[in-house]
């Protein structure tokens, strides 16, 4: 498939989710996002229901860690990421009222893996999604080797800030930016489910773009817009659920094979080595 071909088919593709997603998708339920996660994501991990309660009972472990009595939140969404690299999966849920996990649907993902300078590996951890650290979206420029770091152009970038992660080129702690963010959809994407990134937590194009349409990790946001402050990355034709949240929850299983239900990609698709003269892009997490 030619460059030309793939950017329109897969322009044409996204073009279909926001269409899709105008029509009577507004939720009368937080689990009904099952169903629209199961619609609108293309990437997504069959998770065992023995899985879906080792990770919630993880996830649970990991709010008290922070702090974070999850009896006491108010209902919402919380993305948890197993950066183990035999796993490498998103696990999206919903806590309840009565403090209950409930599983909405798992994607791959990328995260940190050793590499040269700059290179870190992805930090254990909540990690709280304010307007303390405004996102943006991507401008869908490539870099030298023809790469969209941050995905096509309009992907939102989450920002969670300056934190502190493990140097993967040398010992020793350093910063880095924590970001989680939609990737290449030529050379990248396909590789989801396989450490890759500089640090960040890469995830499919429409699983961004459905985080960002029902405002699932927005409740600061949310709030923000309730006390009359405005911001350019929120588009206004989004469908903001009630259960809007704001933690994205790292961890690592530290499995010894990688289960059946978070197969590993093929990695046959080699990275473009041809540079060519471009506009200067950001770099690529």
């Amino acid at each position: 498939m030619t460059r030309y071909y793939f950017y329109a088919f897969r322009t044409v593709t996204l073009a279909m989710w926001l269409l899709g997603a105008t029509q009577s998708f507004a939720m009368e339920s937080a689990l009904a996002l099952r169903e629209i996660y199961m619609q609108r994501v293309d990437r997504q991990l069959a998770v065992p229901q023995q899985e879906q309660r080792f990770y919630a009972e993880q996830l649970i472990q990991q709010l008290h860690q922070a702090g974070l009595d999850h009896l006491h939140l108010p209902p919402q969404y919380v993305v948890l990421v197993d950066r183990s690299r035999h796993v490498q999966a998103l696990l999206l849920f919903w806590i309840s009222g009565d403090g209950l996990a409930e599983f909405i649907g798992a994607s791959p993902v990328s995260t940190g893996r050793r590499g040269g300078f700059m290179y870190y590996e992805t930090p254990t951890g909540v990690f709280d999604h304010t307007v303390a650290n405004r996102d943006f979206r991507a401008e869908g420029t490539e870099n030298a080797l023809g790469i969209m770091g941050y995905g096509t152009r309009g992907m939102r970038v989450y920002d969670f800030g300056w934190v502190s992660a493990r140097r993967m080129w040398k010992r020793g702690e350093g910063e880095m930016r924590l970001q989680m963010h939609a990737t290449d959809p030529r050379y990248l994407e396909p590789r989801l489910g396989s450490v890759q990134s500089m640090g960040c937590i890469r995830i499919p194009a429409t699983l961004n773009m459905l985080f960002d349409h029902y405002g699932i990790l927005d409740a600061d946001y949310e709030q923000a817009m309730t006390n009359g402050r405005r911001f350019w990355e929120i588009h206004m034709d989004r469908e903001a659920t009630s259960w809007s949240g704001r933690y994205v929850v790292v961890m690592d299983s530290n499995r010894a094979e990688r289960p059946e239900w978070s197969p590993q990609p093929s990695l046959q698709m080699r990275m473009p080595k041809t540079k060519k003269p471009t506009i200067a892009a950001p770099v690529q997490r």
